[in-house]
């Protein structure tokens, strides 16, 4: 790892700039990108399975009570 001197090295010049593996940065940037889907996926998408079993219990109990109503021709 480069150390950068904030009031420059002993010959009096400018502190240079940190080397960076662009490899390493592109890469650590897509996989926050993939985080960042993969939790708006969790959210969109991620139920309980408790959640689920309520939800079709409900519409279970919404198409008994229509087809309960149902008027037959």
């Amino acid at each position: 790892m480069l150390y950068v001197l904030a009031q420059g090295d002993a010959h009096g010049r400018e502190p240079m700039a940190e080397i960076v593996n662009l490899k390493a940065v592109k890469k650590a940037k897509a996989r926050a990108g993939k985080e960042r889907e993969a939790e708006a996926n969790r959210a969109k998408f991620g139920r309980t399975k408790a959640e689920r079993k309520a939800d079709d219990a409900e519409k279970a109990r919404l198409d008994r009570t229509l087809d309960g109503a149902r008027l037959d021709e």
